[in-house]
């Protein structure tokens, strides 16, 4: 295996468990509401790798934190929208200039289609209970979370984005 295919698994693995500490130990969990920081590692992911390997990452995060952490029941719906988010962020953001209004777009339809869509329709299946007796307080979680992840994300990304684009990382 070449060097450069060895630091990118390895890169891959660390994001990946960095999610999985930021989603699962790191998370403050409701019964319809979780609030988590394993967005970034995802969405790093996406910047550096591309879709498929920042989808695979988010897949990885859901599959391994539900197994090996087990705050929650595995369900894969959940590990669908987590690939899908991984591979959104990746489409907007690999060999793309990253700067404030461009990063809202990928958040703003993960938030929407994801967030506030797939999931919620995996929680309706999973609790057997009426969207709109969850969705209300997904929406307020989402719009309170949106600015935060957007700024973080920026935050991170520029502080070690110029490390990784020099293989320093």
């Amino acid at each position: 295996m070449p060097k450069n295919k060895i630091h990118e698994l390895v890169m891959l693995g660390i994001l990946t468990g960095l999610a999985v500490l930021l989603s699962y130990v790191f998370a403050i969990q409701t019964p319809f509401v979780r609030i988590t920081f394993g967005f970034l590692p995802i969405a790093l992911a996406g910047a550096f790798y591309g879709p498929w390997k920042a989808g695979l990452v988010g897949a990885l995060d859901n599959l391994i934190g539900t197994a090996i952490i087990g705050t929650s029941i595995f369900f894969p719906g959940f590990t669908l929208s987590d690939f899908l988010t991984g591979f959104l962020f990746g489409w907007f953001f690999y060999h793309k200039e990253i700067r404030f209004p461009y990063v809202c777009v990928p958040f703003l339809l993960v938030m929407l289609l994801i967030h506030l869509g797939l999931n919620t329709l995996w929680l309706v299946l999973y609790y057997d209970k009426a969207a709109s007796a969850i969705f209300l307080s997904r929406v307020i979680k989402n719009l309170l979370c949106f600015p935060m992840e957007v700024g973080l994300f920026l935050a991170v990304y520029k502080a070690v984005g110029k490390q990784v684009i020099k293989g320093l990382v």
